[in-house]
């Protein structure tokens, strides 16, 4: 029975039975999301490991993916769920599948335009033939499925654009991985003031460094041309973390181009000449890779 507050009601009125994910229907999926919230570490990693198999396998996403999407939002959402970084990675991973930064900033309509007019009859019909192994054996389900494929991961991602509400409230969470993990998946979506103002609020302290530069990489991205995003920039160049002061410059030079302030330039030329690098949560490249792509830009590489 659904608690007062239970981050997964509603789970069993999803009819998980007539969906599917990599393995056949989603009978499993209920009980591996109700096990992120066991007290015992294995129970939670095996849970982890099996989700991410099931409904983001090698990258794919099925007819079950963007269901498990508003549960995932919930789990990361309640102070009370064990491991909420890691439930935010494999939400991140559901929503933008194998997706990097050279995707940004991100054109969903452009990139998802095949999955238009493929209805779910379509989709059905894939699914019963790839759980029946015989995919290519049947012309219409063959010719269907890399349009249905896209359909899914389009599901997935627009699924993962309901809740942009709850990633900025989770910029302010004491977790920093989970804080930058929300950062970073605001970048693929467009931002609205709430958003805007979240990302430009995030202070520069020690506690913060990784959230301030995970939101720092995002503004980099947003097409919004916004006097208070370079201002925040610039004066985030004067931080004390590197990864703050490094990933700003990083932004402003992706923003700014050819007019790039000269103490923005100074900080990407004393990175590249000195030992330092980061990861960032929730972004695969490093930030001495960020350095190059924008002296890249600059014609500096």
């Amino acid at each position: 029975m659904d608690q007062p507050g239970d981050p997964l009601a509603g789970l069993d009125d999803v009819p998980w039975e007539s969906l599917h994910h990599a393995y056949g229907p989603a009978v499993d999926v209920p009980d591996q999301l109700r096990a992120l919230r066991s007290a015992a570490a294995p129970v939670r990693h095996r849970a982890l490991s099996e989700l991410f198999g099931n409904v983001y396998h090698q990258g794919t996403r099925w007819g079950a993916s963007c269901h498990a999407v508003p549960f995932l939002v919930a789990l990361a959402d309640d102070p009370d769920t064990p491991d909420r970084a890691a439930v935010a990675h494999l939400l991140r991973s559901v929503v933008l599948g194998d997706r990097r930064d050279d995707d940004l900033p991100f054109d969903a309509r452009q990139t998802f335009a095949a999955a238009e007019g493929i209805t779910d009859e379509q989709a059905a019909l894939v699914e019963r033939h790839l759980e029946a192994e015989d995919l290519f054996e049947h012309e219409e389900a063959a010719e269907l499925a890399d349009n249905v494929a896209v359909r899914w991961e389009a599901d997935a991602f627009h699924a993962g654009g309901r809740h942009t509400d709850r990633y900025v409230h989770w910029l302010t969470d004491p977790d920093p991985e989970l804080a930058a993990y929300a950062a970073e998946l605001l970048a693929w979506f467009a931002p609205d003031e709430a958003t805007l103002a979240g990302l430009i609020a995030i202070p520069a302290d020690a506690a913060r460094a990784a959230t301030r530069a995970s939101a720092n990489l995002t503004l980099a991205h947003c097409e919004v041309g916004s006097e208070r995003i370079d201002a925040c920039l610039h004066e985030m160049l004067s931080a004390n973390a590197a990864v703050v002061r490094v990933t700003a410059a990083v932004a402003m030079a992706y923003r700014l181009g050819e007019q790039l302030p000269d103490p923005a330039l100074d900080v990407l030329s004393d990175a590249r000449g000195s030992d330092f690098d980061a990861d960032v949560s929730g972004w695969d490249r490093s930030v001495r890779g960020f350095v190059a792509l924008a002296l890249h830009r600059l014609g500096l590489g």
